[in-house]
Order: structure tokens, then sequence, then C-alpha cells
């Protein structure tokens, strides 16, 4: 090759603002602008602000690239403006000015045409004939098949809304992703989410709360109702009742009347009604991605399945979609949600544009920054910290405090890219303790009751604690993306981590990807026997900590026992170090 090229791949339409820069093909970092900013998802999702632009992420690429922006010879931008504008008049249900509004969507297109000159500003030269608008789909899909480790699969993308899409059935073949099948606006499982999340009393960004609530209830109750909603039709298709849903106003008339439950306004109203409609979504949900799945598998004849999208989040579905055995082999990158559409602009035109081979797999989450031990300190000095000490080894006196019973805030590496915390930015406890989901939303997570921990557990030692099919392998069971069954026998020793309904979110802890996370669980291990700890992201209700001076004021400000900053061991104010 005779020179490097760099590409920058940018997410920005909607929400999970996130940026990410490759080299030769290969990826350098990837991050989400809320580590920066502190604004969870970096922004909200507003006809009037497509133009808010990830600045600290793209400053941080561009920093490790050790490059300016006018150097980057293409920006990938993970969005076709055009295509916004069918969502005019495509539906009766909207308010004047806002989506789907005529008025509204013209704003939103007209900022999001700026994004070119904004980034001229940026960059101080004219970029535009280095800007690649990429459909919002195209890139999800190219994030999940590109960087995967197969050569070939079927790939699904599924999520609220791309321009007007909101489910992309494919198949990947080395470079190429042949589109077979679109499902738009307002056929939307993503949709669907974000409006059963408010009539259950959350907010729209709620989903993974709501698939916590789901273990508790009754999946049977409303499910006919649910079919009403959704139905199947065939190869892959469903559509989505928009007279009863009505997505795009705040009218929850027609599900009040369908399920005979009014709406609730916060989640410290949810009863028996709520926790059994979010069964039956939970339900629902798992049969349309069944469905699809079917056939992709029948379309393509694959052995391998890439997913991507919001919807593939919903590890109780990947779950489903594992012990089914319709493919062999999964692959879900770690930030499947909007953030990952930076990854796949940018590798779409590498691969899909350029035409240039596949060299590399995304095997690991850790792209963000990270930071030294001059760094540490002098976010130590600047707190005013005094009680800390180096240690000779962090994973030792780590693992003796959470065989005590301490909480610890685990502050390692780079940040991981995508919305679970990894082993990086971890809050860590013993997941033996049958009290410790209590106190941890008691004193630092002030989150619902309901929603369970995950669990990070030795790879090697998996298959001991968690029923892990050997009908479909995935390396995704890494970034915690799949739910698994506890073994009826572990389960009452590792209660922290198992949810009500027998199952846990775990995290396979690779030696190879995380050898310092994997060395703290095996020193557990050897205290306890159980190679697992509980895992829940380092953070108090903000996004997870970034900086060694964020994770120092989260510290501070909750009633976290200790904090792992490097090699460094910092107690409360009192206390002595050993």
């Amino acid at each position: 090759m005779d020179r490097h090229r760099y590409i920058l791949g940018l997410n920005f339409a909607y929400h999970e603002l996130s940026a990410c820069i490759i080299k030769n093909g290969r990826l350098l970092a990837a991050i989400e602008e809320e580590r920066f900013s502190r604004i969870k998802r970096g922004k909200k999702a507003l006809v009037s602000n497509p133009d808010v632009l990830p600045r600290e992420s793209i400053r941080f690429c561009l920093k490790t690239a050790g490059i300016e922006l006018k150097d980057v010879d293409h920006i990938g931008l993970s969005f076709l403006p055009e295509d916004r504008l069918k969502n005019i008049n495509a539906d009766k249900y909207f308010v004047e000015g806002d989506w789907g509004s005529e008025k509204g969507e013209k704003l939103f297109y007209t900022k999001i045409r700026k994004v070119p000159t904004l980034l001229n500003r940026l960059a101080r030269e004219n970029m535009n004939g280095k800007i690649v608008w990429v459909p919002h789909h195209v890139a999800h899909a190219a994030s999940a098949f590109l960087v995967s480790p197969f050569r070939e699969a079927a790939v699904l993308s599924m999520d609220g809304i791309g321009e007007f899409t909101s489910t992309w059935m494919g198949h990947g073949v080395d470079t190429n992703l042949q589109r077979l099948k679109e499902i738009g606006y307002p056929h939307s499982i993503g949709f669907l989410w974000e409006k059963i999340s408010k009539y259950l009393g959350f907010t729209e960004y709620d989903s993974s709360k709501v698939m916590g609530l789901a273990a508790y209830g009754d999946t049977n109750r409303f499910y006919p109702a649910f079919q009403r909603i959704v139905s199947l039709r065939p190869n892959g298709e469903f559509i989505v009742d928009n007279e009863i849903l009505r997505v795009r106003v705040d009218d929850f008339s027609q599900l009040e009347k369908l399920f005979g439950v009014l709406r609730i306004t916060s989640p410290s109203l949810i009863r028996r009604d709520q926790e059994d409609i979010a069964a039956a979504l939970q339900k629902v949900t798992d049969d349309v991605v069944l469905h699809v799945a079917r056939f992709l598998r029948q379309k393509t004849k694959s052995e391998n399945l890439c997913l991507a999208g919001g919807v593939a989040l919903n590890c109780v579905s990947n779950g489903l979609l594992a012990r089914s055995g319709l493919f062999k082999r999964l692959y879900i990158q770690p930030a499947a949600n909007d953030a990952g559409t930076a990854l796949g602009a940018a590798y779409y035109i590498w691969n899909s544009v350029l035409g240039k081979k596949r060299n590399f797999v995304l095997r690991h989450p850790y792209w963000g920054p990270r930071f030294s031990d001059a760094d540490i300190r002098r976010a130590l000095k600047r707190a005013r910290v005094t009680n800390y000490k180096k240690m000779k080894d962090i994973t030792k006196e780590v693992a003796s405090r959470l065989a005590e019973g301490h909480i610890i805030g685990w502050f390692q590496g780079r940040v991981e890219w995508g919305p679970r915390a990894l082993g990086n930015r971890s809050l860590l406890a013993d997941p033996r303790w049958p009290d410790m989901k209590m106190i941890l939303n008691e004193r630092i997570k002030r989150r619902e009751p309901f929603r369970p921990f995950a669990p990070s557990v030795l790879a090697e030692k998996a298959r001991t604690w968690f029923s892990i099919s050997k009908k479909s392998r995935s390396l995704s069971s890494e970034f915690m993306i799949i739910n698994f069954d506890v073994k009826a026998n572990k389960k009452n020793r590792i209660p922290a981590v198992t949810h009500v309904d027998g199952t846990a979110r775990a995290q396979l802890v690779d030696r190879k990807t995380n050898s310092l996370y994997h060395k703290l669980i095996s020193r557990f291990y050897k205290l306890t026997g159980v190679p697992i700890v509980l895992n829940t992201s380092f953070n108090d209700n903000e996004p997870i900590v970034c900086t060694p001076g964020d994770a120092i004021r989260t510290f501070q400000h909750t009633e976290i026992d200790y904090l792992a900053l490097g090699d460094y061991l910092v107690g409360k104010k009192t206390g002595k170090l050993t």
C-alpha cells in the first residue's frame, strides 16, 4: 500500500452519537459521545437537531490516529437524508411540526443537509468530495457482517426506524451486502417497544427496563391482544397495526381499550397488569425475530447469522435464537444500537465502495480512551484524594475485598464500545450474596428493583454454570448480549445474578481479550469456588464513566467501598489500605 488510508464513520442523525476511525481497514478507535458529554445517548432524537455532531468523539478518533480531519480520506455518514422524506403523510397520526408532519420532516432534512458544511468548518477545508452518505440500515448491516468472523452470512437489522425502513434482511458474501427484503414504517418492532415502554410508565428509551420487567409476568394473559397489534405474514414479513399503536402521538386510548388497563406514568405504579403486558410484549417479539430468522435461513441457506439494530440488544430474543438451532453461529457486535452505524458506515466504504479485502474482525469491545498512571495521579490530586495506594497486584487486592462483600469500582484499560460495561468500566460485587442486588440498588444504582444484574464468568467455566447451547456458537457471548439459563444446581450459589426467571445475561470473559479481568475473576474463583463476579455499569444514573475524574466523582458521591483505578486502590476518607 502506497500510503495509509483513513475512514471516519459518524452516527448523529437521531441519538447514540458516535464516531470511529479505521486505518487501512483496521479499527483504531470507536466511542460514543455520551462518554465525553455526560449526556445520555448524546442527545434526544428531535427533528430540530440532526446537525448536532459527536465532536468530542471525532476529536478522540483523530487524536488516536494521529491525524487531522483534513487528512481523512473518506467520511461515512450513516444516513440517507432524501429517504427520510418518505415519512411525510405516511400516516395520519402525527404532531404538526414533529416527526411525520411535512413541516417537521422538512426541518429535519434541511438541518441534516447542513452536516457537510459543519464538517468543512471543523476541517477548515472543503471535505464534500470525501463524504459518503450510507443508508441507515445498510450501515447497521455492515456493522454486523463486515467485522464478523464470517465470510458469508444471513444479515438482519431491526430497530425503530432508519430513514423509513424498520427491518432490513440481507445476505452478506465476502465484501458484498445483498438486500433481500425491507419492511418500512409503521411496521416496527423497535417502535412497538418504545410505545409500550411509555404506556408502562417509562420513557421511550427504556426498552431494557421493560425487558427485565417481562420476566416477572405471565406471557399468555395479554398475548392474544398483542397478536392483534402484530401479525406475521409469509416470507418473513410482519405488520404492526398503527390504528392501535399510534406511534407518533401520545395517544394511548386504543392500547387502554385493547388491554383494559389504564396507562401509568411512573414505574413506581407498576403492578401485575404491567408485568403481564411486558411479558407478552417479549413473547410477540420472540415470535417476530424467529419468524424473520426462519425466512433468512430458508432464503440464504446460510448457517451464520449477523444481527444489528436496537432490537438486536434484546438478549432474551437472542438467547431464544441461539437455542433454536436455526443457525450454527451468531454474531452481534457490542454496539448493535445506532452507535454501531458509525462502524458500519466506515466499513461499508472500505469493503463495499472501495472494494478492499476484509482484514479485520471485531473480537473485543475495548476501543475507547485509555489513561496512564500519570493521568490517574493528576485526577486524584485534583479531587484531593489522599487515601490511595499503588498495589503490586490489583487483582489480588480487589478479589479479596469482593469476597468480603465489598462493592468495587473497577476502572481499567480502554473504554468499552457499546452500551454494556464489559470489565473495564464496571462496578463489581460478590454474586453469592442474596441481598447484593438490593444493596447495589439502594446504595449506588438507585434503579428499579425488578432489574437484574449480570454475571461475568470465566469463559472456560461457563458451561458448568450456565446452559449454553451447543447448537449455536456465538462470539457475542463475550459482549453480554445473550441470555442463558442458570443451571438448576447453581442458582442458589449465585442469587445476586440469577433473574427471577432463572436466566442471566452472562458475559463470558476470555483470557485473550481481557487478561486482567480474567485474572481478577480467576483470583475470586480461587478464594470462593465461584468463577463469577457480579458486573454492572460503573455509573450512577449517568453515562458509564470514561475518565479517572468521572470515576472518582461517582466513587465519592455514592457508597462504593473501593475504587480500583489502574493499579491504584482508593478507599473512602477513613480506613487504612493495607
